[in-house]
């Protein structure tokens, strides 16, 4: 990251609350990645040699059931061996970057500049090859053939993209001296890479909540809501890191009034035919929706709160970006539903997969829309304010120019 620019505008302050909740979810944070390296690392060892220990397999059966392990990965030999050294160049260097992206966290936090960027490089040169791997697998495997079918396959193309385009547009903020938006974008790729470990915990959590449903039923039901947890959770942490109450040339909003109502607007009707379409396969669709439904309706909760707070407390900046993502986030029913509509038509799928692919991937792909409206309008603002400042310049120097210019007429003529 590069050095952070010269402070702009006051800064919120810290509570000590707030400063405990922070501590908090970075300490749980660095322990999942850290819990998940060595189950990712050794994840398709047994793949490549039978009896190999897989760590993951091993807490799985224990924690649910051998018999839920089994039937799970007992497909998986041949869509993985297809692709068995792309799978596990994806896998180890996965591992690797849950140890990477900790360090990368802690040394920005305390501005270790040097090995911020060294351990940079590796991190980019480690997504851009594990995501080499990954791509290669989904080229060499039909999307029915992927685990617990093509919705799968689509969310994780589009994981793929998405942790691909925010790494590079990391890098272009980084070489650009935009640190915030290295920040953001960087915290939006790491979430995207915290889905796999998250997956994994549902696996092992799910079942408890749900007994009785297979691991493809569980994988359903978590992808309906993973993508929207992961870029709350990248939001939270860069609103966190960013105290500015202003950012120069950042003035009004991007979402006026009407326009933020039209999109609240849009979601609901967007809702209500997601969860009519969800209820007309039974218990199956009904969990389906209550696994988008729940953690939708409490992002949407802190979104709206954190909005309306920083409006209150006049921080113009956090007011901004709470608002963009916001509207973002009401956005992604109708996105979902206009998806579900063209998979099913030009994809040729079935509505019940055409829809679980469209509700699996929408949140995500409408959060890194927000990001990128949150660039052009940092982008525009900086335009703006080197706009101004030549403005004030040519003001300034204009008269002593011209009075410059008639003394030496004087002189000429004497």
């Amino acid at each position: 990251m590069n050095r952070p620019s010269r402070a702009v505008g006051r800064r919120a302050a810290v509570s000590p609350r707030q400063a405990v909740w922070r501590r908090a979810a970075t300490v749980a944070v660095i322990a999942v990645c850290l819990g998940y390296a060595p189950i990712a690392v050794t994840e398709l060892w047994p793949y490549a040699h039978r009896g190999a220990p897989a760590v993951g397999e091993w807490l799985l059966a224990r924690t649910v059931s051998p018999r839920y392990v089994a039937d799970a990965f007992a497909t998986r030999t041949g869509p993985y061996g297809h692709s068995l050294a792309a799978l596990i160049l994806h896998t180890v260097l996965g591992g690797a970057l849950m140890l990477l992206g900790p360090a990368q966290l802690l040394s920005a936090v305390r501005r270790r500049i040097r090995l911020h960027r060294a351990l940079g490089v590796v991190f980019a040169l480690a997504v851009y090859a594990s995501m080499a791997g990954a791509a290669v697998y989904l080229a060499r495997t039909a999307p029915r053939d992927a685990f617990s079918g093509a919705t799968f396959w689509i969310v994780l193309a589009t994981l793929l993209a998405g942790t691909v385009m925010s790494v590079t547009y990391g890098i272009a903020a980084a070489v650009g001296r935009f640190p915030d938006l290295h920040q953001r974008w960087m915290l939006l790729c790491y979430g995207y890479l915290m889905t796999a470990p998250l997956l994994r915990l549902e696996w092992g959590a799910l079942p408890v909540l749900l007994p009785g449903l297979s691991m493809a039923d569980v994988n359903r039901v978590a992808v309906m809501h993973l993508g929207l947890v992961v870029v709350f959770g990248a939001l939270v942490a860069s609103r966190a890191m960013d105290r500015r109450a202003s950012v120069p040339g950042v003035r009004g909003t991007w979402v006026p009034g009407p326009v933020l109502i039209a999109a609240h607007l849009a979601g609901a009707a967007a809702l209500v035919w997601i969860a009519r379409s969800f209820l007309v396969w039974g218990a199956a669709g009904q969990r389906l929706l209550a696994g988008y439904l729940v953690p939708f309706a409490a992002v949407y909760a802190v979104l709206a709160v954190c909005h309306r707070r920083a409006g209150r407390a006049g921080r113009g900046w956090a007011r901004e970006e709470w608002r963009l993502h916001l509207t973002a986030l009401c956005l992604a029913p109708p996105f979902s539903a206009g998806a579900t509509v063209l998979l099913e038509r030009y994809a040729a799928l079935d509505r019940y997969t055409a829809l679980t692919a469209g509700v699996g991937i929408g949140c995500g792909m409408l959060a890194f829309a927000a990001t990128t409206a949150v660039s052009l309008r940092v982008l525009a603002g900086r335009r703006e304010a080197q706009a101004g400042r030549r403005t004030a310049a040519s003001a300034t120097d204009g008269p002593g120019r011209e009075a410059a210019g008639v003394g030496r007429g004087e002189r000429a003529a004497g």
